[in-house]
């Protein structure tokens, strides 16, 4: 197990390495604290340094000469025994990763019945083909592409999805004969480390999954820079990713990048106005708006424009906001003191350049808010497209209202951001559908339907500084994680 000792009667977590839970070799912890309850501390986790990753790169490096050689099938089956003890200790989990990131119990548990449906997903890849049959101009020679491994690969993730995202990574790596070295973002380590133990309960061999827990500028650095990681797959910041892409590259690493997003819906006067709002809230507002897919910019028809943002309002003055644990909360905390003052720097900046600010904008500190990183939902109309809050990624509880006229105008304003990521229309018109889904700039699109979310067996990713233009989850995965070898056999 991860538990080494007792501080304050929290646990402190450990390094995995080599199949063995380790100290850091800086002997320093970091805490893990509540978003509810700043007071309360989730755990301690290693402030681990360059030479940790070293270790875990070397045993995965040689880890990696036995697991490529085994089967597919076999490598399956550990996938199906994971799967198996994570869904053992789902609510465990689910509730660490409220206590530890904010969002509530039911989507904590819906985030980890997702992670053992990919497990699930990617074990019964091992079963499915790797390659194809190719004519060859010789009539004597057989000729086909089968897949190979990269090597090593360096995971790293962040703290909105700290099961989900890690599985869906680590997952495909190992899956196609990959070893890893796998860096969570330390505000959810504790969470992080518990996945680990579900993979190591599975009697994965030693070195083919390793965690170090630490810093980015130090643990992260040191990853993108290892000369034997062969490819890195981030979840993140743009301003990393690309930090990332550009160590990558320097040394010919192959590189992965999830980024940012200001996913636009577009609300047309065919609309249900019912299912529009309610897809909006929910896609906005849920998770406390910390999604990478989360609706950020709402373009709605001039024609029913204040029936909408009424019936709008209305909903958003039903949501409860309190601690994630707690049965009649809707919306959580932000996930730590610096996104919730992130989000109130943009709502500061959205009044400053004169949005209109409809609802909420206030940070709750009062009662039962005291010690938790608590905002309220927040909703600006008279927002134009130059405003920073029109512009950038908030990845906070804010939306922005705009007014248009046409399908044309909403299309030209929705592509006007440097992101791609999710989009969605809301229209019972099959013409603007289709027009919808031909114009739009981004990666997922979505047709009466909230913009967050993603199903696991479907290819995700975005266009623009969204990406590097690859694609995640489903078949999809495989494109990333192995390269394709071509062979050709003459007697």
């Amino acid at each position: 197990m991860a538990v080494s000792e007792v501080k304050t009667k929290k646990q402190t977590y450990l390094n995995y390495i080599d199949g063995k839970w380790v100290h850091s070799s800086t002997k320093k912890v970091d805490k893990s604290i509540n978003p509810a309850n700043k007071n309360e501390i989730v755990g301690y986790v290693q402030q681990s340094n360059e030479e940790d990753v070293n270790k875990a790169v070397e045993a995965a490096k040689k880890a990696q000469v036995n697991w490529r050689r085994l089967s597919s099938v076999k490598r399956g089956e550990y996938l199906y025994k994971a799967a198996s003890e994570l869904e053992k200790r789902m609510d465990e989990i689910a509730e660490t990763m409220t206590r530890e990131m904010g969002k509530t119990f039911p989507e904590s548990k819906g985030e980890v019945q997702r992670g053992i449906a990919i497990l699930r997903y990617y074990a019964g890849e091992g079963m499915r083909k790797i390659g194809d049959v190719i004519p060859s101009s010789d009539s004597e020679a057989l000729m086909f592409t089968t897949r190979v491994p990269l090597g090593v690969v360096g995971v790293i993730t962040p703290w909105n999805f700290p099961v989900a995202i890690p599985i869906w990574k680590i997952a495909p790596a190992i899956i196609y004969g990959n070893t890893v070295v796998f860096k969570p973002a330390q505000e959810t380590a504790v969470t992080a480390a518990k996945i680990v133990e579900c993979l190591d309960q599975a009697g994965l061999p030693a070195g083919v999954v390793n965690m170090v827990t630490g810093r980015g500028l130090v643990v992260g650095n040191a990853i993108a820079e290892h000369p034997d990681i062969n490819a890195i797959t981030f979840t993140g910041s743009n301003e990393v990713g690309k930090t990332i892409a550009q160590k990558a590259v320097a040394r010919g690493a192959k590189y992965q990048l999830e980024m940012g997003g200001k996913n636009p819906v577009i609300v047309l006067d065919d609309a249900d106005l019912d299912q529009a709002v309610e897809a909006t809230v929910s896609g906005g507002l849920r998770s406390t708006g910390q999604k990478c897919t989360a609706t950020s910019r709402v373009f709605v028809h001039s024609n029913v424009y204040d029936e909408f943002k009424e019936k709008l309002l209305s909903r958003v003055k039903q949501i409860t906001i309190g601690n994630g644990l707690n049965n009649d909360t809707w919306m959580g905390p932000c996930a730590s003191e610096k996104q919730l003052e992130t989000v109130l720097y943009y709502i500061r900046k959205g009044i400053e350049e004169g949005a209109t600010l409809l609802y909420g904008g206030n940070r709750l500190e009062d009662g039962e808010f005291k010690n938790g990183f608590y905002v309220q939902p927040t909703i600006f109309e008279n927002v134009s497209p130059n405003m920073t809050i029109a512009r950038e990624e908030i990845f906070g509880p804010v939306l922005a209202l705009i007014k248009v006229d046409t399908l044309e105008e909403a299309l030209n304003l929705a592509n006007d951001t440097p992101f791609g990521l999710s989009a969605s229309i809301f229209t019972k018109n099959i013409g603007n559908a289709l027009s919808f889904i031909n114009e739009i700039e981004a990666g997922l699109v979505r047709i009466n339907e909230e913009s967050a979310g993603v199903e696991l067996q479907a290819p995700f990713g975005g266009m623009k500084q969204s990406s590097s233009h690859s694609r995640e989850q489903g078949r999809a995965a495989i494109e990333f994680f192995t390269s394709i070898k071509t062979v050709l056999i003459k007697s």
